[in-house]
């Protein structure tokens, strides 16, 4: 049951289990993430109604922008073992297939594919399996 303190009330991990379905481990995480907004009062947490209102809201806007926007990709050719260091960054996946076919030995080299924006690294792959994957496109 939500607690109120004057036109304030606050939610439980227990109250939001029960409303929403979602796990207690799921909310807890989603706490310490930041992804919503609570306060610890002890060993509890408690979230106002606007923090969940704010979450969903947040949640719908990045759904909107992912939809609108593709994150911008590149491609990395780079060498896996020490025999080979080198290592050209390609734009586009028909480039990376082009650099891939000038190399004289594709076993010895991967394509790394990384979001621009973030840096993260979304997949390695091996040359010959990128090769096969993006031929016939």
């Amino acid at each position: 049951m939500p607690k109120k303190i004057g036109s304030l009330t606050l939610y439980s991990v227990d109250d939001l289990h029960e409303l929403l379905g979602i796990s207690k481990m799921t909310l807890r995480a989603y706490l310490r993430e930041g992804r919503l907004k609570g306060r610890k009062l002890g060993v509890q947490w408690f979230v106002t109604e606007e923090s969940i209102r704010n979450y969903f809201d947040e949640e719908q806007g990045n759904t909107e922008k992912e939809t609108e926007t593709k994150p911008e990709i590149k491609y990395v050719v780079q060498g896996v073992n020490d025999l080979v260091s080198e290592t050209e960054e390609c734009k586009s996946i028909s480039e990376t297939l082009e650099c891939l076919h000038s190399q004289a030995i594709i076993s010895l080299f991967q394509v790394q594919i990384t979001e621009v924006k973030s840096g993260e690294i979304i997949e390695i792959v091996k040359a010959r399996d990128f090769i096969e994957r993006y031929s016939n496109q």
